[in-house]
């Protein structure tokens, strides 16, 4: 069938092609029927076996034959008027259609002739075959002198070529015109006008000259600013090293002062210089950290850490503070926290400690509580600093976590400060995949809330001793105190170990509660003053089996031998929680005032302090420093510590003293060198140091470099020259010390 059908479509083919062979053929077949038809009428009627009614019938069968021709003729002719006058309608349509098209070909052609953008098309060859009159403005030349051949606009740049998933290649290039070079971004894709015909090339040109000189500008400002962000560090550590270097002076040479017999008077100013001293210190550490998290230079630490005695060491270190403006700080940790966790705990300590700071800042009056609990999600925990101080109004809440930014300007004058410390725990927060949150009313105190993943450490990897919470269940424990943050937070300790607490504010009701039941523990604070003290110490001798008096240090020196009597044990706020189960687990004793406590800090006189500084055998020290203050300071450091210490002023002389020593067989044993000093710097003094005993000395010194700098850039600058640490001014005399002592004890002997 299909067969069939092609050939009759190759002979329609063939006569449409060829109509005179389609006229010979049909004349043939007319002239050879009529030839036929007349010649055997004619014959036949000459025959001698004529017959009439043969004759007749065959007269007969022609007309009907010819009666059925004409018929059929009529038919086809009806049936080809018919189909003329569908094909006429089916032209007008295709005529109507072709206006229609030749209208959309023209709207087209105007559209594509008055495009801004440059829009070329070439054939397989590359020869052009349309533009429009933007190419045309562009390459300074009419229609006709482009189409036809290979012309390509003068290229001055040519920029990276990228190639999308359907085949189109797009790149920019720098091109000349006349209106001066000017950038174009190309879309170069392939496009099929005919099924019979190769696919043309279309490519469309748009001008990005301005987008182009934008990110040309932008690139210029992102380097400016990358080399400004250098020139900031370099000229923060700049700073930082020229101020630490007198500061140096300023808080190791009160320490000195403060080590000597003072009046009272020269101690408060002493005292003042030191204060200050460390003021800008911390200071500048805090623009230094601002700087460093700012650059993204900022590294987390990933190693084990006691979480609760690193708040309760928080608490510690800030108490004195805080009571010296009569506040109360307190800490709570939960117990199913683990003991250990894994995380950065220098820049957690450095983030609470700036929260509570500022808490401890701005509350005139009541206290402070950092309070730490297990997170929503396994494996996070949550921290609050909560406070009752002055508060922070909510408009200026959104604003407070910016750098240099403080709640108000009155806050600013009244309270001082750079406005980075909230800025930096935000940012170091963020950086531990935490976020801090803020609640606060102005006139009710402020808590600030963040939780942060701390996985729990191996138990294995721990050295630390676990704390098993005492069982108090069922046992009645009478807590004598204000309701204070630390009062509420005790009671919440002491409920969570299972006791019956009971918390009085009053004395007098604490007389009138006591008789009614026989209590485990009476706990008192000393706040009430020594009349108070007593009074409840007599009236708790007989109902209690544990009488603990709480107090601060300061509260301590006021107390009599005839009052400790009266108590079993006594805890100084803040209170640990390992004393606290200690005092109430152990059976009660008469309290020793003169027996030290674990839960104070021992206050030694100077002079025993730097006698018990003298643990390792007297080395020989060559100090190279340039700055005469902290050259006298080194040097009367090092001296008292019992060491001898040789002083130079610049790096050649350091250098020079090192040889001399080195050749006559009586080497240094530790080299304190300056990083910065003049004729040679102490990075290539202390490469020399390392190239001579690679070439001769069997025996390696220990270089520690002095350095302000705190940059992680630095250290690293020093341990390549081959320095076995750094010690950081202002020169630390505690850090020093152990500097020293970590020498090997080979190296000590040899001195």
């Amino acid at each position: 069938m299909l067969r069939a059908l092609r050939i009759r479509s190759r002979l329609r083919r063939l006569a449409r092609r060829h109509p005179w062979v389609n006229f010979t053929i049909r004349s043939a077949t007319i002239f050879s029927a009529t030839f036929g038809g007349a010649y055997g009428f004619i014959v036949g009627s000459r025959t001698e076996a004529y017959d009439p009614q043969a004759f007749a019938l065959g007269a007969s069968f022609l007309f009907a034959v010819a009666c059925v021709a004409l018929a059929t003729l009529s038919m086809r002719m009806r049936w080809l008027r018919k189909k003329m006058r569908k094909i006429e309608m089916h032209n007008e349509s295709l005529v109507d259609r072709n206006w229609e098209l030749k209208g959309a070909e023209e709207h087209a052609r105007n559209l594509f002739e008055s495009q801004s953008d440059l829009i070329v098309l070439r054939d397989s060859s590359g020869i052009i075959t349309s533009v429009n009159d933007a190419y045309c403005m562009l390459a300074r030349k009419p229609r006709e002198a482009l189409i036809g051949t290979r012309f390509t606009l003068p290229v001055l740049e040519q920029g990276a070529v990228a190639v999308e998933p359907n085949g189109t290649r797009v790149h920019d290039q720098k091109i000349d015109s006349a209106l001066g070079p000017r950038w174009v971004a190309w879309r170069e894709g392939l496009i099929r006008s005919d099924a019979h015909q190769p696919a043309d090339l279309q490519c469309v040109g748009r001008d990005v000259t301005d987008r182009a000189e934008t990110e040309r500008a932008l690139a210029e400002a992102r380097d400016l600013a990358n080399s400004a962000n250098r020139a900031k560090s370099k000229f923060l550590a700049m700073a930082s090293h020229e101020i630490r270097t007198p500061l140096n002076g300023i808080i190791g040479m009160s320490n000195l002062l403060l080590d000597t017999t003072l009046t009272a008077e020269q101690a408060t100013y002493a005292k003042a210089v030191k204060t200050s001293g460390d003021a800008l210190m911390a200071l500048i550490d805090e623009l230094l950290d601002f700087s460093k998290i700012e650059a993204g230079k900022i590294d987390l630490e990933q190693r084990p850490f006691a979480l609760a005695a690193m708040i309760e060491d928080i608490t510690e270190l800030l108490a004195p503070r805080a009571q010296a403006r009569k506040l109360e700080i307190a800490s709570y940790v939960d117990e199913r926290l683990p003991q250990e966790v894994l995380g950065d705990a220098a820049r957690l300590r450095q983030v609470l400690l700036n929260l509570a700071g500022n808490a401890i800042k701005f509350t005139p009056s009541g206290g402070v509580a950092l309070i730490v609990e297990p997170g929503i999600w396994p494996g996070e925990v949550s921290f609050l600093v909560r406070d009752t101080g002055i508060g922070i109004a909510p408009e200026a809440q959104q604003r407070i976590f910016r750098e240099f930014e403080q709640a108000s300007e009155g806050t600013a004058r009244n309270y001082g400060g750079t406005g980075l410390g909230l800025s930096i725990s935000e940012r170091i927060v963020r950086r531990m995949g935490g976020r801090i949150t803020l609640e606060s009313a102005e006139g009710n105190g402020a808590t600030f809330a963040f939780s942060i993943p701390l996985a729990a450490a191996d138990p294995g990897d721990s050295a630390a001793t676990a704390f098993i919470a005492p069982d108090l269940t069922d046992k009645s424990i009478m807590l004598v105190a204000p309701q204070s943050i630390e009062a509420s937070l005790i009671a919440r300790r002491l409920e969570r170990w299972g006791a019956q607490t009971c918390t009085v504010a009053d004395a007098s009701i604490a007389h009138a509660l006591l008789p009614e039941r026989s209590w485990y523990a009476v706990l008192v604070d000393c706040g009430g003053g020594n009349a108070h003290l007593r009074d409840l110490g007599e009236a708790s001798v007989r109902h209690a089996t544990h009488r603990i008096a709480m107090f601060t240090p300061a509260e301590r020196r006021d107390m009599t031998p005839a009052i400790t009597a009266l108590y079993t044990a006594y805890l100084v706020k803040p209170l640990r929680a390992a004393s606290l189960a200690a005092r109430l687990t152990v059976s009660g004793a008469a309290l020793v005032p003169e027996l030290p406590d674990d839960n104070v800090p021992a206050i030694e006189a100077p002079e025993v302090a730097m006698a018990g500084e003298m643990m390792s055998p007297a080395l020989s020290i060559l100090v190279a420093e340039d700055n005469e203050i902290n050259a006298l300071l080194i040097r009367s450091l090092l001296t008292r510590l019992g060491h001898r210490p040789v002083i130079t002023t610049d790096g050649e002389q350091a250098l020079e003293s090192w040889l001399a020593a080195d050749s006559a067989g009586t080497p240094y044993d530790v080299v304190l060198m300056d990083i910065q000093m003049p004729k040679l710097d102490g990075i290539t003094a202390a490469r020399r140091i390392r190239a001579h005993e690679a070439g001769r000395s069997p025996r390696r010194t220990t270089i520690l470099a002095l350095t302000a700098n705190t940059l992680v850039d630095d250290r690293y600058a020093c341990f390549e020259a081959g320095m076995d640490g750094f010690l950081i001014k202002p020169l630390d005399r505690d850090k020093l010390t152990d500097a020293l002592a970590a020498i090997p004890v080979s190296q000590q002997a040899t001195a």
